[in-house]
């Protein structure tokens, strides 16, 4: 039998502990990132600066603080998370991982009311494509407008567990969806080909989806299990 020596087993225990205490080191933002606008929605240790959507306070289940993410339990609930604030023209930046089989989401131009946990809005799709049947279905899975359009051939997800990195451009009618640095989903809203689009799939009826102005940004209670870091925005100018 192959023996171990206490010396070894802890070294591999501290770099263990180092390595898991580098992946949850606290956002910052770069100088030029400042310059260029950008400022941090997570801290990467506490709730400061979120809530429930429809209230006032973060909720108190469902969502933790876990390495530096902020963490949907699995059927946790607790509802949609937002920050403070709402955005008309932005960039979005955002890191997530889904658990196997998991399906979540990142909701844009919500419509906010006082107690609604479930937004409705634009929804760039979180989805473990491998194991979920929407996976098969373009205009349902991952960093697809959700239920209207798909990504395109340069979608490049990671598997569930890994990190993916998302962005998400919203400006005047113009939008766009980012993942692992690249464009997988380009729309002009009210455009011909945004309308029939939409005209195919359940939204078809609701004249408030995609409703310009400003509006709340969404981290989706799908009851699955769901991480998110790194989350950062800047305001853009009107175009």
């Amino acid at each position: 039998m192959l023996r171990t020596s206490p010396a070894f087993l802890l070294a591999l225990c501290l770099w263990s502990l180092s390595a898991r205490a580098a992946d949850a080191q606290a956002p910052a933002l770069t100088d030029d990132e400042q310059k260029a606008g950008w400022k941090l929605l997570f801290d990467g240790a506490t709730t400061k600066g979120w809530r429930g959507l429809g209230a006032k306070e973060f909720p108190t289940q469902g969502w933790d603080v876990v390495d530096g993410c902020l963490h949907h339990k699995p059927k946790g609930g607790g509802g949609d998370i937002t920050p403070d604030g709402a955005v008309e023209n932005f960039e979005l930046s955002i890191e997530w991982k889904i658990a196997p089989g998991g399906n979540s989401g990142i909701k844009y131009r919500v419509a906010e009311s006082p107690g609604q946990k479930s937004a409705f809005g634009c929804e760039y799709q979180i989805l473990d494509d491998e194991r979920c049947p929407e996976g098969k279905k373009g205009k349902v899975s991952a960093a697809s407008l959700y239920d209207v359009l798909p990504p395109n051939e340069k979608k490049k997800l990671k598997p569930a567990g890994e990190f993916n990195q998302t962005r998400i451009l919203v400006q005047g009618d113009h939008a766009e969806h980012w993942l692992n640095g690249e464009k997988v989903v380009e729309y002009d809203f009210g455009s011909e080909a945004w309308k029939a689009a939409v005209a195919q799939g359940k939204f078809k009826n609701n004249p408030k989806y995609g409703a310009a102005g400003k509006a709340q940004i969404a981290l989706q209670d799908h009851s699955d299990e769901v991480w998110f870091r790194n989350i950062k925005v800047r305001e853009l100018p009107a175009k």
